[in-house]
């Protein structure tokens, strides 16, 4: 085993601290004060997603409150100190990265009709959660090709 770490674990290391951030302050943040994270650009009006596509913002915004970010964060840490279920958990985080990205991908394209973005939001969005599947589907092949690796 080296201690050396490559630039691709830094990348994931990097990558899985700014999407940590990214949730804390777009969807942890809206179960605080949802109007206000709609007025900062975090979350969508209910002129753009209606009643129901706000519950079920909302109810993404807290699945990833209290798994994914634990997830992420508690991964890092584990993975920074070597340890397998530090690999576990990244792993696991990753999945949910390429599997709720898909699903919203997916209600975007066929929603065309009732889900009324602006029309920056239709190119942000693929845009946005493209970038996010790639680091998952990614970040799985990097720790499982490297498992033996990233542990003491």
């Amino acid at each position: 085993m080296t201690n050396r770490r490559y630039f691709s674990f830094w990348i994931l290391i990097i990558v899985s601290i700014l999407l940590t951030l990214f949730l804390l302050v777009g969807q942890t943040f809206s179960l605080i004060n949802y109007e206000t994270a709609v007025a900062l650009g975090l979350q969508e009006s209910v002129e753009e997603i209606s009643e129901v596509g706000i519950a079920f913002a909302k109810g993404f915004a807290l699945a990833d409150t209290i798994i994914y970010i634990p997830l992420l964060f508690t991964g890092i840490i584990g993975l920074l100190r070597r340890k397998k279920w530090g690999v576990y958990l990244i792993f696991a985080s990753c999945a949910i990265s390429v599997y709720c990205p898909l699903i919203l991908l997916y209600a975007i394209y066929i929603g065309k009709g009732v889900i009324i973005l602006n029309p920056e939001k239709y190119v942000f969005f693929p845009i946005a959660l493209s970038f996010i599947i790639l680091y998952g589907l990614l970040g799985m092949w990097y720790l499982y090709a490297n498992q033996k690796e990233l542990i003491q």
